[in-house]
Order: structure tokens, then C-alpha cells, then sequence
């Protein structure tokens, strides 16, 4: 129990316990604290695939992670991102009355968790201050992530299990529609007379290019991650349309490689991004069990 010193307790003896004792015991308490941050910073740099990269420190009610960022596979979104956090981004306030420079990410909450799969941040639907007005193109190379390699049907002709492609609403959906798209088939008696052209465009069909089917654009000059368990990567509507938000995987989700910019991974609490996922949190509901961001700002 911490006790509070009253007014009227003056005496002298007091004094000089509240002086040579308590003084001692708060340096130590604080010391302590520093040193355990230190020791988190030293054991987080050494995991970094490279201490000149930016090391992130994601403060949350369940624990600090640190998470490492890749500004040479993706100099735009990561400059984007350390912007939001440093506050150096001008939001516009929902009635574009005025605008700020808060460190965007403090005080949000991890607004979607699904055990198994991410946890996800960064809304601007639950930033009260705004948004950000940019919205940044991707930086993915496909070829890097083997995607022009990997073909839509496999030889027997099931899907290819990268896609994660669960029924057939789904393949019609991402695969076949925009297919004929491409291909400029836009009726049923087109289609039903180039049947065969559209078979054999769809058995040389790369992932690569059933993405570009459906929007995405890549870049060779860069290297990319593919999206794996504890890797940051930016949540979006679509292609080109990165903001804010960002997701952590908890889990490898090969089928979001290609489709979602990966600018950082952890390095050091894992274990805390696990204990958040544990707990489902619906996007669409507040939640008292989400996880609050205390603050992030970088750390090296």
C-alpha cells in the first residue's frame, strides 16, 4: 500500500525519511525502468536485419513491440508511416473546417483482431482527429515474390491453393471477371464463341497477371516480403490505396502476398502481438477488450 504524506506531518524525522529514503527508492524505480527499456532496445537492435533501418517502438496496454522497417523495399509507404507516427502528417478534420499534426497512431485501439489471422490498426474511421488527405501507390514486386511463376490452375485443374480461393463465386469473381475484362469479352454469346480462348488463356494464367486482372501494378526495382507471420503490412480497399492502416499477421496468409505492401516486420515482442490475437475483436462493434496504443515513435 502507497501511503499519502499528509500536510501536517512536519516533524523533522519525517523529513529526513522522506528524504534520504523515498528519493533512493524512486532513483532505483526509475533506473530500473530505463534499464529494463534499454535492455528491450539492445535486444530488438540485435534482431534487425539492419540497424540503419528505422526501429519502430509500438507502446500498448498488453506490452511494447518493436518493429523493424524496410525503407529500401518500400521508401514511400515507410516515410508515410514514421510521418503519421512523429506527427509530421496534416490531417483534415472530418468537416474540413481545420486541420492538425497529431502523432496519429496514439490512442487508437486495435480495432479487428482474428485469432489466427491479424490484428489490425490505423482507421481513419476511428481517428476522431481525421485523415490523412494522400492515399500512396503500392510497392510490391511480384516477380521478387515468385508470383509470375506460379500458375492459376494447378496441371489437374483444381486452383491453386495460394489463392485461398474458397468457392465459386470467389473464382468467378477474381479470376474469371476480370478476365474477360481483359480479354474485352463483355456479353454471354461472346463469351460462349470464344469459349476456347478464354480456356486457354486461363490454363497460362500467372497469379501475377490475375492480380493485374484486377488492378494491381508492380514494381521490379525493389525487393518485397511476402505477408508472414509478424510482418507489418498496410491494409487497404484495393489497389493503390494505401493509408494508415496496418495489420500485423499472426500467422502466414500467402494469399495476401501481392496484394498488401509489407513495410516492416517484429523483432521483438511476438509475444505480445499473440496475446492480443487471442481475443476476437469486432471491427464493427466497440470493444472494451481491444488493445489501446499507447504511443509509437521510433526508437533508434
Amino acid at each position: 500500500m502507497i501511503c499519502k504524506l499528509s500536510a501536517s506531518a512536519k516533524t523533522t524525522p519525517m523529513k529526513s525519511l522522506f528524504r534520504f529514503s523515498f528519493f533512493p527508492l524512486l532513483a532505483v524505480i526509475l533506473l530500473g525502468n530505463h534499464s529494463a527499456a534499454l535492455a528491450d532496445v539492445s535486444t530488438a537492435l540485435l534482431a534487425m536485419e539492419d540497424q540503419q533501418n528505422p526501429l519502430l517502438l509500438v507502446n500498448t496496454s498488453q506490452g511494447e513491440i518493436y518493429i523493424e522497417l524496410f525503407p529500401a523495399e518500400t521508401p514511400e509507404n515507410s516515410a508515410n508511416f514514421l510521418a503519421l507516427a512523429a506527427g509530421e502528417v496534416e490531417i483534415l478534420n472530418s468537416d474540413s473546417s481545420s486541420s492538425s499534426r497529431p502523432r496519429y497512431f496514439n490512442g487508437m485501439r486495435f480495432h479487428r483482431v482474428i485469432p489466427g489471422f491479424v490484428i489490425q490498426a490505423g482507421s481513419p474511421a476511428y481517428q476522431p482527429l481525421g485523415e490523412p488527405s494522400e492515399v500512396l501507390a503500392d510497392e510490391i514486386n511480384a516477380d521478387f515474390l515468385g508470383l509470375d511463376q506460379l500458375s492459376v490452375l494447378n496441371p489437374d485443374g483444381s486452383v491453386n491453393e495460394t489463392l485461398n480461393i474458397g468457392s465459386q463465386s470467389d473464382f468467378e469473381q477474381q479470376i474469371l471477371i476480370p478476365l474477360y475484362g481483359k480479354m474485352n469479352i463483355s456479353t454471354a454469346s461472346e463469351l460462349l464463341s470464344r469459349q476456347y480462348d478464354v480456356l486457354s488463356q486461363l490454363q497460362s494464367l500467372t497469379i501475377k497477371q490475375a492480380y493485374e486482372n484486377l488492378g494491381y501494378r508492380y514494381n521490379s526495382n525493389q525487393s518485397s516480403r511476402r505477408v508472414s507471420r509478424g510482418v507489418l503490412a498496410l491494409a487497404n480497399s484495393g489497389p493503390d490505396s494505401n493509408g494508415p492502416e496496418f495489420f500485423i499477421a499472426l500467422a502466414d496468409a500467402d494469399w495476401l502476398s501481392g496484394k498488401h505492401t509489407v513495410i516492416g516486420k517484429v523483432v521483438e515482442g511476438l509475444n505480445v502481438v499473440d496475446t492480443i490475437g487471442v481475443t476476437a475483436i469486432d471491427a464493427t462493434a466497440f470493444s472494451r477488450l481491444s488493445t489501446l496504443i499507447y504511443s509509437v515513435r521510433r526508437a533508434n
